[in-house]
């Protein structure tokens, strides 16, 4: 099983991208953003890699 405490919340999320929590839970709703639900929302950091890298402009 995987250590949760790799996994960042919302919170660390909507921090690290400067947006809201409620934008992030959106792009989880909307799966840009993969996340698994374990009492709350979850995003693996190499999955928020790959949402950053799929928004760039180059």
């Amino acid at each position: 099983m995987e250590d949760l405490r790799k996994y960042l919340t919302v919170e660390e999320v909507a921090k690290k991208l400067d947006i809201t929590e409620e934008w992030v839970r959106d792009l989880i709703a909307r799966k840009d953003i993969k996340a698994v639900k374990i009492g709350k929302w979850r995003i693996k950091p190499e999955d928020l890699e790959k949402f950053i890298h799929s928004r760039r402009n180059i």
